[in-house]
C-alpha cells in the first residue's frame, strides 16, 4: 500500500499539479525538509470553570431497593458461609475440649495413684503399730472382741446397738 509521501509531487509553490486524475496542492515553502501541520492542530478547546456547589442530584427511586437487595443477599451469602464454617469449627472446639478431658483424666489417675500410696503408707501395720504406742493402746481383751457369725446378720446387730429415739427427740 503507498503511503502519504509518494502521493504528492512537489514542484514550485502556488502551482497545482495533476496526478492521474487527481488535483494535488503544492507547498508553498522552499524548506524539503520542513514538517507538515498535525492534524486538528488548529482546534482549540476552551475550558470553562462550571460552579456545581448548588446542584443536588436527583433520588433515585429504584436505588433503595437495590440497596436493600444487596444486604439481603450479603446476610443470605453470611448465613451460607457460617453454616459451612460451623460445622468444621465445632470439631476442632471438640477436638480442643476431648484433649484437654484426657489431660484432666490423666493427672487425676496420676492423683489418684499418689492419694492411693500415701494411703497405703498410713495403713501399713508397722505405722499403725507406732500411733498406737505412741498413744499408749493396747490390743483389745478375748471379752471386747465380737465375731459374727454367719447365722446372725450385721443388719441385725446393728439394730440392737441403735439407741431408741424418744418422742420429745424429734
Amino acid at each position: 500500500m503507498a503511503t502519504l509521501a509518494t502521493m504528492f509531487q512537489f514542484k514550485k509553490a502556488g502551482s497545482i499539479a495533476m496526478t492521474a486524475g487527481r488535483r494535488d496542492v503544492i507547498r508553498a515553502q522552499d524548506n524539503p525538509f520542513l514538517l507538515r501541520a498535525l492534524p486538528n492542530d488548529d482546534i482549540y478547546f476552551h475550558a470553562k470553570k462550571i460552579d456545581n456547589s448548588r446542584v443536588m442530584r436527583q433520588a433515585d427511586p429504584g436505588a433503595r431497593g437495590e440497596c436493600w437487595s444487596a444486604v439481603g443477599a450479603a446476610a443470605v451469602l453470611l448465613i451460607l458461609g457460617a453454616s459451612i464454617i460451623a460445622p468444621n469449627a465445632g470439631s476442632v472446639l471438640a477436638g480442643y475440649r476431648l484433649e484437654a478431658l484426657k489431660q484432666e483424666r490423666q493427672t487425676l489417675i496420676n492423683e489418684k495413684r499418689d492419694l492411693e500410696v500415701r494411703e497405703a503408707r498410713l495403713l501399713s501395720p508397722g505405722r499403725l503399730n507406732e500411733l498406737a504406742q505412741a498413744r499408749s493402746l493396747s490390743s483389745p481383751g478375748s471379752d471386747q472382741v465380737i465375731h459374727l457369725d454367719a447365722q446372725t446378720s450385721v443388719a441385725s446387730f446393728a439394730r440392737n446397738h441403735v439407741p431408741a429415739v424418744t418422742q420429745g427427740s424429734r
